[in-house]
């Protein structure tokens, strides 16, 4: 049987604003179409808990984090550049 890997994501992002709202969506699509069924998400509001974003050194929103598998991966922005994200987490290399 094949490994299916689950993939956790945490999306810090700023409240309701724009970037954020297209962050969250972008990454719901994404995970809907590359990774169904094998993904968690978390999203912390910057301005509700400030003290995880220092904790994992958040400097701007939206910052997306890929906890698992590992590597860690890190990427800032809105993640409507699908194939940059699937470069950036390292998904576009290797089937998943």
């Amino acid at each position: 049987m094949k490994d299916r890997k689950i993939f956790r994501f945490r999306l810090y992002v700023a409240a309701d604003t724009i970037n954020s709202i297209r962050a969250v969506a972008n990454l719901k699509a994404f995970c809907g179409a590359h990774l169904p069924g094998r993904h968690e998400i978390e999203i912390v509001d910057v301005f509700r808990d400030p003290s995880r974003a220092l904790q994992e050194d958040i400097r701007m929103t939206p910052t997306l984090l890929k906890l698992s598998p590992f590597p860690l991966r890190r990427i800032v922005g809105t993640l409507a550049q699908t194939q940059r994200v699937l470069d950036t987490l390292g998904l576009a290399a290797a089937p998943v």
